[in-house]
């Protein structure tokens, strides 16, 4: 039953972020351009409410399924590596159109190009999985 819970959660996130044409690729286009506020707007957003959804956490008013305590790890030093990963990923963005949430709403959606990238975020992800150790982490 959690299953169907998380289906029908995941169903209605990727209807919000089609209806909210943050999946377009020409919104994307727009905004590493900087021609549009709206994909700005967006994430603005989402950062105010990951804020307060943190705080939250922390001071322990909002707890887990079984209503155990959310633990909050501490921020680790090195943001190089933050850096670094943000610049892959936003490259990656940028050159795709499409980060990894919505490459799969675009899949349900009948964009049948996308598999080609869906394919490479694979091997990309099959790529760092094998070799991870080698990589600062």
């Amino acid at each position: 039953m959690k299953l169907v819970k998380y289906l029908l959660v995941g169903i209605i996130f990727g209807i919000t972020l089609s209806k909210a044409e943050v999946i377009s690729w020409f919104r994307i286009y727009e905004m590493f351009k900087f021609q549009s506020f709206h994909m700005f707007g967006v994430i603005l957003t989402a950062i105010a409410i990951g804020i307060g959804v943190m705080r939250l956490f922390k001071k322990g008013i909002i707890k887990d399924m079984n209503g155990n305590l959310i633990e909050v790890a501490p921020k680790s030093k090195g943001n190089y590596r933050a850096i670094l990963g943000g610049i892959f990923f936003g490259m990656g963005w940028a050159i795709v159109g499409a980060c990894p949430g919505p490459m799969y709403i675009l899949l349900g959606k009948g964009v049948v190009a996308i598999l080609i990238v869906l394919l490479g975020a694979h091997l990309g992800a099959l790529f760092y999985g094998m070799n991870k150790h080698r990589l600062p982490h």
